[in-house]
């Protein structure tokens, strides 16, 4: 009742239970940030106690230059799937993690952070950049080496653009940061409040993408976020269209050498005309009438497309495989019967 903690009761057949979990002390000592994992595990069974035990498995030692090293336990690499199976009789000592290998899956930063315990001793290079204790969703080793190596980190916690520092280290600090920290020099200089990070940052990128003025505090401090950034992404998705179309296009010559023995073919049964489209353009324009997908089909080897009206309406495109002569899928509007009425024989050209 003191720390006002809630018991789940579970009903199960099992007559005993065990788990393990990690938990996080961060302390200093000498001038370093230590970060400490434990692992603590319990044993128990109907009738008896609950026996607990833990083990302190791992050590990340960080200098105030941000240089870091790891001490940790042996584990057993053979004959299990557990990339965390401590030796708990070994001692922890210095171990090598390959930094230099960029193929290289360090294991020590796989190890999950666990809960953190609540009292944080740290080094005075460290309380300078304005740190308290949340984490924002970061392992200590990640957050602590930003925070002493780039003074952008300092910059965002001291402006109060936490969520921001967040997002951008989501998305990989190295390679996110130089992309928007300008712009956020102009959003703190205007005393902007940036209360969606996600959303800014991908309004910024759309405003990059359409080469808008990004020290500009017209752009990057928009009065209605949301509103300017759905607005963009309209005008993007068409930006796209296009480019998607004139990439297509550049494919007319690769196109007709491929389908141009069967150009000019056409057929009708009093009701129903069908005819080869015979350009790269014909194919994006049909997709875009009939609103599916053929606009990309141009570049299929053993495909050729038709479409068919009816009174110069279209009313499906179709997808013929050459090699079998089949109908693979025709898509309209309407339900009309059109497969029925294309003859095999028309279709064997040279």
């Amino acid at each position: 009742p003191n720390c006002k903690s809630k018991l789940i009761v579970k009903t199960s057949q099992k007559r005993s239970f065990n788990d393990s979990y990690y938990m996080t002390v961060i302390d200093a000592h000498k001038g370093y940030q230590v970060v400490r994992t434990i692992m603590l595990s319990y044993t128990t069974k109907v009738g008896k106690l609950t026996e607990y035990t833990h083990s302190e498995v791992m050590q990340r030692w960080i200098a105030p230059n941000g240089k870091h090293c790891t001490f940790a336990r042996l584990r057993q690499a053979m004959g299990t799937c557990y990339y965390d199976s401590w030796l708990f009789h070994t001692s922890l000592e210095l171990r090598s993690e390959n930094i230099n290998n960029k193929y290289y899956i360090n294991v020590y930063d796989r190890i999950n952070t666990g809960e953190i315990y609540p009292r944080q001793k740290l080094i005075p290079e460290l309380k300078r950049t304005g740190y308290k204790k949340p984490l924002y969703r970061q392992k200590p080793l990640d957050l602590f080496r930003i925070l002493l190596t780039d003074s952008r980190a300092e910059t965002l916690i001291k402006a109060g653009y936490t969520k921001l520092l967040q997002r951008i280290m989501d998305s990989g600090w190295t390679l996110s940061i130089d992309n928007y920290f300008q712009s956020i020099r102009i959003c703190i200089r205007n005393g902007y409040k940036i209360k969606d990070a996600t959303m800014w940052c991908d309004y910024v990128d759309m405003l990059r993408f359409f080469g808008k003025d990004l020290h500009n505090a017209k752009y990057v401090c928009p009065t209605n976020l949301k509103a300017e950034h759905d607005r963009y992404v309209i005008k993007k998705a068409k930006a796209n269209a296009r480019l998607e179309v004139e990439k297509q296009l550049e494919k007319e010559e690769e196109y007709r050498l491929a389908k141009e023995k069967f150009f000019g073919l056409m057929f009708s049964d009093g009701l129903i005309s069908v005819r080869v489209l015979e350009s790269v353009a014909e194919i994006v324009a049909e997709g875009r009438a009939m609103k599916h997908c053929v606009a990309s089909y141009h570049s299929k080897a053993d495909s050729l497309i038709l479409t068919a009206c009816i009174d110069g309406k279209k009313i499906e495109t179709i997808e013929l495989s050459l090699s079998q002569l089949r109908i693979i899928q025709s898509r309209g509007y309407e339900k009309y019967s059109i497969i029925q009425s294309i003859p095999k024989s028309i279709f064997l050209l040279h």
